[in-house]
């Protein structure tokens, strides 16, 4: 047998896509070229690593044990590639940082330089909810977690970031009656929350309780996004973070809407267990934003200055 790691490279993102068309994506190929790869690897074998019914494709049993081979080896090829970068003197190994769903308008400018200056570091980054954020920190499935909260619960170290302002925000159209939205026009606004979970929403229901507003309506949305969407088209109003409205505020499709007590401040914060062993690309990391976060901040955000 003659088959080549890119062959299996190929056919492992074919099995864990179930689709020629997104393993094309995924691996920046024309599907002609991965097609042609997958019909070279098959060749090898004479018992069938897959069937095609209708337009989609599906992996035989047999097919199945080769990915889980392909995927061992190609774990060992990446293991004497960070190696081999070590021996030359440079960072090699995988960063894993799991952030809050609107850390993404932030985190990527604190690490891109990074990253970038470090071609032997793999990132893995997963988005999701405050509680699986923590989740995963507690397991040690990470090496950072960003969040605005911090977690009581767990011994951590830090760096704080940048603050977090959270504003009330409605479509282009609402008018405004006062200087300021009075508790009664409050109270009848259809709001808009974000899923259990998310620190965002938790800002929401503690500045909402403190103010002892009764709300009527109670909508609920999984994503950043998809609430943005929703207020733009006039469905609701929320209380959203302001790193993730810039655009639609600047174009004039959100408004902010004064209400007094608002914008609630948090802040920013990369954190990581206090009992962790951190790697040398984990401590070149901290190293690396401590002395390069002001830089970031004044490059990046300080259009958020005028809306103190």
């Amino acid at each position: 047998m003659n088959y080549t790691l890119h062959q299996l490279e190929v056919f492992l993102k074919i099995a864990e896509l179930q689709s020629v068309t997104k393993a094309s994506e995924a691996l920046y190929l024309t599907q002609p070229a991965v097609s042609i790869q997958l019909k070279k690897f098959q060749e090898q074998f004479k018992i069938p690593l897959f069937e095609v019914v209708g337009r989609r494709i599906y992996i035989t049993e047999f097919g199945l044990e080769v990915a889980a081979a392909a995927s061992k080896i190609m774990e060992e090829v990446k293991a004497i590639d960070y190696k081999a970068l070590s021996y030359q003197g440079e960072l090699a190994g995988k960063l894993k940082i799991a952030i809050v769903s609107t850390a993404k308008y932030v985190m990527p400018y604190f690490i891109s330089d990074f990253i970038n200056e470090n071609r032997g570091i793999d990132l893995v980054m997963k988005v999701t909810n405050k509680a699986s954020v923590i989740k995963a920190l507690e397991n040690n499935e990470v090496d950072f977690a960003m969040v605005s909260t911090i977690p009581k619960k767990l011994k951590i170290n830090r760096i704080e970031l940048m603050p977090n302002q959270l504003y009330m925000v409605g479509g282009k159209d609402y008018k405004l009656k006062n200087a300021y939205l009075s508790k009664s026009e409050f109270q009848n606004l259809p709001l808009i929350f974000r899923e259990q979970g998310s620190a965002t929403r938790l800002a929401m229901e503690k500045f909402i309780e403190s103010k002892k507003i009764p709300t009527y309506k109670k909508m609920e949305l999984m994503s950043n996004e998809a609430l943005k969407q929703a207020v733009i088209s006039g469905l609701g109003f929320s209380i959203m973070p302001l790193i993730g409205i810039k655009n639609a505020i600047t174009y004039g499709d959100l408004q902010i809407i004064p209400v007094k007590g608002l914008p609630i401040v948090t802040n920013w914060n990369l954190i990581w267990l206090s009992s962790k062993n951190m790697t040398t690309i984990a401590k070149s990391l901290i190293n690396y934003i401590n002395e390069h976060k002001d830089d970031i901040i004044n490059k990046h955000f300080s259009w958020l200055d005028q809306y103190k």
